[in-house]
């Protein structure tokens, strides 16, 4: 009862006058913060949901943008690859119009680099009228020859084969010996020179036709730094290929005949094959 009147006492002071707006003012300072507490809980939970759920969210499009990351950089580097495939296709297929001779472009299936192995496996081969001594190319320079062909395929033994030795010039004088694979890639050696030859360090060798398996002309490496030694009969002279050996992922396929061989995809015939053969 006493609550009841002191309310109708107090409707009744408000209605009539507004010294009651002090009083209400100065009570409020009291009651509003009652007020937050009592919806704090429901606040909170209603914050912690909309936090949880975009959190959830946002984890949920960051997985999915990592994906399309991922999935893109994949894509990136299949361009980067074809793009690098471009680049060399394009150099093989400038020196081919520069060599003035018939040529094909065979890509590498298998490498088989070892101390004293140094040979390569290339898709082409006697379909394709491949028969050994072929000299083999890239853009930069001599890679080998034939070494042996196979219907589908075909080994090339590299410059750097122990087993291998190239003819050479020095382009600057005409100079002429021999190269020998070291077994290493980077390296060839030069044997037959006597310590007082005119050979110079930077000096290009070329191939110089002897031997009838490679054209004269060819780059085959630079001579690289050597200390003369006067009190031995040969000199101990190295030279770095031209060649990327170990980068290559197409090699061409050089023919040097005057007759060019039909590149078909199909068996040759015999009398194609003893022309190709006849003069080896």
């Amino acid at each position: 009862m006493v609550a009841v009147i002191v309310s109708i006492v107090l409707l009744i002071s408000e209605h009539r006058s507004s010294k009651i707006d002090g009083f209400r003012s100065a009570l409020s300072f009291f009651v509003d913060p009652l007020k937050y507490l009592v919806d704090l809980p429901t606040v909170l939970v209603e914050k912690t949901g909309n936090f949880i759920s975009s959190y959830q969210a946002l984890k949920m499009e960051n997985e999915k943008l990592r994906e399309v990351y991922l999935i893109n950089q994949t894509k990136m580097l299949k361009f980067s690859a074809l793009e690098n495939e471009n680049i060399r296709l394009r150099a093989l297929l400038e020196n081919s119009f520069k060599l003035g001779e018939q040529v094909l472009v065979a890509e590498l299936l298998s490498v088989n680099i070892v101390p004293y192995e140094h040979l390569v496996v290339v898709n082409k081969g006697t379909r394709f009228g491949v028969h050994p001594q072929q000299p083999v190319l890239d853009s930069n320079g001599v890679v080998g020859q034939v070494f042996r062909a196979l219907p589908f395929s075909s080994e090339i033994m590299l410059i750097t084969d122990p087993n291998h030795a190239i003819p050479v010039q020095v382009n600057r004088n005409g100079l002429l010996t021999i190269a020998v694979g070291s077994g290493q890639l980077n390296r060839l050696l030069l044997p037959f020179l006597p310590s007082n030859a005119d050979i110079r360090p930077g000096d290009l060798l070329i191939t110089s036709g002897l031997g009838g398996t490679f054209p004269h002309g060819y780059p085959v490496a630079v001579v690289d730094e050597f200390t003369s030694q006067p009190s031995k009969a040969f000199s101990n002279i190295t030279a770095t290929p031209k060649a990327l050996l170990d980068r290559n992922r197409e090699l061409m396929i050089v023919w040097s005949k005057s007759t060019p061989v039909p590149l078909i995809s199909k068996p040759i015939t015999n009398e194609v094959e003893a022309n190709i053969r006849a003069p080896q």
